[in-house]
């Protein structure tokens, strides 16, 4: 039974929505929630849920072992949300990704592992595997990671398995598509268009815009962590997708399009160093153990814009 969940990273895009889903869904839970604050990191994303009695939200670095031992004293699960994300600022800046997301990661196995915490679900990426043609990447294939964040989330990944095989502590890693949906920092490539656009501002496209994506929901997602967290095996891998499949042009076609602007708005911009042509990962292993998508892209899209509109105050602050 599960009483007390020490989740890192919750004031970010993900992390926000699942604390929301968990607190309306498990009542008795109670929630500490740990982040640092940065720049995509905004305590805006739990302003309606603050004053839930069963809600503790605490400021801390995950780099930070005594802060973090002291609060997850207790607690049987961590779900590690907290990770640099943006492969942009990877690129300029590589340090950031592997002090948060490798040396974070190695100081929050270390505090589960002493505080003898019973399950522990690290985030993952489909950006480990590296980018494919064809067909999609299943969780035992090789990890080619291309970019640094990448390559620091793949490093915590295996620093994770790494505790499982040698401490037995309780490892469960989830690894999921893009997600989009209320929240999300506009820096990424949605949220960016969507907000870029209601202020009759061009939007930015790689190259020709050919790379392809898979989309996938945030609640969505959500819902896959939690059933993940009660019911996948531990020292197993679960992939998350969407099979979402669109190229960069395609996807700005259809924002475009849902937002009535022509495609004069498009700004083609020069590609970025090591841009991973397509990301693609089976979900067959969550899917057997129950879970489904709730909502269907276009949907999902239609409500992401809705939300944006509807709360331009959230991110005219942030950019």
């Amino acid at each position: 039974m599960i009483k007390k969940v020490l989740i890192t990273g919750g004031a970010g895009f993900i992390g926000s929505n699942f604390i929301r889903l968990i607190l309306k869904k498990y009542p008795t839970y109670k929630i500490i929630n740990i982040d640092k604050i940065t720049y995509a990191g905004n305590l805006d994303n739990l302003r309606d849920i603050k004053n839930n009695p069963n809600y503790k939200f605490v400021r801390a670095d995950i780099c930070d072992y005594r802060k973090v031992k002291r609060e997850a004293k207790n607690c049987e699960v961590i779900v590690n949300f907290a990770a640099e994300t943006h492969v942009d600022r990877s690129i300029i800046k590589a340090e950031d990704f592997i002090k948060t997301n490798v040396c974070g990661t190695h100081n929050l196995l270390e505090i589960a592992r002493e505080s003898k915490i019973k399950r522990f679900i690290q985030i993952g990426t489909d950006e480990v595997y590296g980018s494919r043609i064809g067909g999609r990447f299943k969780e035992n294939d090789n990890l080619n990671p291309s970019s640094p964040y990448a390559a620091s989330k793949a490093a915590a990944d295996l620093l994770a398995l790494s505790y499982f095989t040698t401490y037995k502590l309780p490892i469960v890693i989830v690894r999921s598509s893009n997600n989009f949906g209320p929240y999300q920092y506009p820096e990424k490539v949605i949220p960016l268009f969507i907000t870029n656009l209601l202020k009759n501002k061009k939007i930015p496209l790689y190259a020709q815009g050919l790379n392809v994506r898979d989309w996938l929901y945030v609640e969505d997602n959500c819902r896959a962590i939690d059933l993940i967290l009660r019911k996948g095996k531990i020292g197993e891998i679960y992939n998350v997708a969407g099979y979402n499949y669109l190229s960069n042009i395609q996807l700005t076609r259809r924002i475009l399009n849902k937002l009535h602007k022509p495609e004069k708005f498009i700004k083609h911009v020069k590609d970025r160093p090591g841009h991973d042509f397509r990301y693609a990962i089976d979900c067959s292993k969550v899917i057997r153990l129950g879970w489904q998508p709730k909502y269907n892209f276009n949907k999902a899209l239609d409500l992401t814009i809705d939300w944006y509109k509807n709360n331009k105050t959230w991110w005219k602050k942030l950019i």
